[in-house]
């Protein structure tokens, strides 16, 4: 039909106008320089694929204590800032768009990646099940430190910090990643918040960090250009509530009060029901909210499509299919086959399997 929406449709975010509904996932890759800088094999990465209607960068930690992994980059240093003001110059010199994501891993972390090697905070000493990665392999979680009230402010103030530099850095919005069983997200949920403050406990307590958290990153920039990610059954990183419905439901009805530019759901975890409590009907979360939704999880063209006929979401992400395919949104407007993934390469390494794919333009 002539009038019908796909992913290759336009659509208006916040103050930007993009020409198709692709974004382009954030995806760590493991590969920042020294000092979680970024380097200038990752300008070559974003700039392929600077035809997303989209980019949201690799989740990049506000503050060392926010450091979960090895080579990731952070958005606390002026080192950081200039690295990534490269990609972003690039990115628009080649008429992308790029938000980055705000990242705390809390609890998933390890001493030898923390400052001074203190232990990892989190809403409460609750060990998570499984293993960090560090730059000495594999490690079992420790048991993190529950953070004090006056911690907590600091935090926030670090996640303003780290939206401030994220303007300075050029980008033209911001993600606060509150998924996957990172800082904001052990807040959210009961499995990992037994705190019986302010921050614990109902879940408007729970709730609370989050939402202050957002409220300062749109004091920098304006809640039209600011989003936020969530992950209401992902149990990564050994999560659990017990009502996810209720504690979703509710953070984003909260979360309409600010007019943002986004709502990324991510719907990683809905096969496996109950594995981070009770599963729900994820689409009723885009009934309840009241601007652009956007979501992903393993979408391919022809379920995209379909999403977004059946009024299901307004954008996808793609994440895989973008690390094989730079110019995704082209192979899908020509019909185009699409380069194979290779997964040993998606965590670390060089150019092999991040900036090798080949485009349908090269000779």
């Amino acid at each position: 039909m002539k009038n019908e929406i796909t992913v290759l449709s336009s659509i208006q975010l916040g103050p930007y106008s993009l020409p198709n509904r692709m974004m382009l996932a954030p995806l760590t890759r493991n590969r920042a320089g020294k000092g979680n800088v970024p380097q200038p094999l990752n300008v070559e990465y974003y700039t392929q694929r600077a035809s997303a209607g989209l980019i949201v960068s690799e989740a990049s930690q506000i503050s060392p204590q926010g450091v979960g992994y090895p080579s990731t980059p952070g958005i606390h240093s002026q080192e950081q800032v200039e690295g990534w003001r490269q990609i972003t110059d690039a990115v628009h010199s080649k008429g992308g768009r790029i938000f980055l994501q705000l990242w705390h891993v809390g609890r998933i972390s390890h001493p030898s990646l923390q400052p001074d090697e203190y232990l990892p905070v989190a809403p409460s000493a609750i060990k998570p099940a499984g293993q960090a990665v560090t730059y000495q392999g594999l490690k079992d979680f420790v048991t993190p430190r529950e953070l004090d009230l006056a911690e907590i402010t600091d935090i926030i103030e670090d996640y303003r910090t780290g939206a401030e530099n994220a303007l300075s850095a050029g980008f033209d919005g911001v993600e606060i990643h509150g998924a996957n069983g990172y800082l904001l997200d052990q807040f959210l949920r009961d499995g990992s918040n037994h705190r019986s403050d302010i921050y614990g406990g109902s879940v408007e307590n729970r709730m609370r960090l989050m939402l202050e958290v957002t409220d300062a990153v749109c004091s920098v920039w304006g809640a039209s250009r600011v989003a936020i990610r969530l992950s209401p059954l992902q149990p990564f990183n050994d999560m659990f509530d017990s009502n996810p419905e209720v504690t979703f439901s509710y953070a984003v009805e909260q979360l309409n009060r600010f007019g943002l530019s986004y709502l990324h759901v991510t719907e990683m975890g809905k096969e496996a029901p109950n594995a981070a409590g009770p599963a729900f009907d994820l689409v009723n979360l885009k009934r309840i909210w009241k601007g652009l939704y956007i979501t992903n999880s393993g979408y391919d063209l022809v379920r995209a499509n379909a999403s977004i006929s059946r009024n299901e979401t307004d954008m996808v992400a793609f994440g895989v299919l973008f690390i094989a395919n730079p110019d995704l949104p082209m192979r899908f407007s020509q019909g185009a086959n699409l380069n194979k993934p290779d997964p040993s390469t998606f965590y670390g390494g060089d150019a092999k399997g991040y900036t090798d794919y080949p485009s349908l333009n090269m000779n």
